[in-house]
């Protein structure tokens, strides 16, 4: 008895051309019109699926754009919260300074009654002044301080009044692309239930050419049936005469030699 030859599958290169797919296109579980029409099935639950997302339309980007702008003007608050805090901690500081400094003051004031000669006099007039000096200093850093405070609460509110809008701007996007969502939900389960049993019964090569044809094309059409009896329904050239008794006849895989997409029988529609 002879032994039978396992065959072996050829790595699918994603620059192979559909000339090369052709060739074993026939090598299928499936009949060649039972593939080519559900290659055509595929489509249409693909292009049905499109039509569904465009329903969508920006809508779940302008949600993902306003979740980030919401982020992002949250931690922009928190990072002048924390601002506002340092500098009331910097005031703190120096209103203790001051406290010191008064201290100080009244210390050497009190000294200067039993003062010995005017060398010492000198000393602790120095010293008051001085001490008058880190006053004035820590009070022009309080008064600094205070209006950064100003600045940085009206910047505050401004962040917080826009986080207020967008918030509602999210709110209400969010609830238009749910109502979407919850209205087409049925009909897009079983859109994507129907493209995964065709997908399932396709084999991984022709798959892996259909999904680079449908990225290529703004439409996402991949397979398309005859237009008007001679022309491709993807790109509406002319269909040589030879080309079109294959594919009515639905015994090999026929491209279109102008746009390169999948040509199937206008039957199947």
């Amino acid at each position: 008895m002879a032994k039978k030859t396992k065959k072996i599958e050829t790595p699918i290169d994603q620059r192979e051309t559909f000339v090369s797919i052709q060739k074993n296109f026939a090598d299928s579980d499936l009949s060649v019109p039972e593939k080519l029409k559900t290659l055509y099935a595929l489509q249409q639950a693909d292009t049905a699926i499109d039509k569904i997302l465009q329903l969508r339309g920006e809508l779940p980007v302008e949600v993902e754009n306003l979740e980030a702008e919401i982020a992002e003007l949250k931690a922009k608050s928190a990072h002048i919260a924390g601002q506002i805090e340092e500098y009331n901690k910097f005031i703190a500081e120096n209103k203790f300074n001051i406290t010191d400094c008064d201290a100080q003051m009244e210390k050497y004031k009190a000294q200067l009654e039993n003062i010995a000669n005017s060398r010492e006099y000198d000393s602790l007039n120095k010293e008051i002044e001085n001490q008058g000096l880190l006053r004035q200093i820590a009070e022009k850093h309080i008064g600094e301080a205070k209006e950064r405070i100003f600045d940085k609460k009206n910047e505050l509110e401004v962040i917080k009044e826009k986080i207020s809008i967008r918030t509602d701007d999210l709110k209400a996007k969010k609830e238009e692309l749910a109502n979407i969502v919850e209205s087409t939900a049925k009909d897009e389960e079983k859109l994507r239930a129907n493209r995964d049993a065709c997908a399932a019964k396709i084999d991984d090569r022709t798959m892996n050419a259909y999904d680079r044809i449908r990225q290529s094309f703004t439409n996402h059409l991949a397979v398309v049936s005859v237009f008007n009896g001679d022309s491709c329904g993807g790109c509406f050239n002319t269909i040589a005469p030879q080309r079109l008794i294959d594919i009515a006849a639905n015994r090999k895989l026929i491209i279109c030699e102008h746009c390169g997409r999948i040509l199937v029988n206008p039957d199947f529609e």
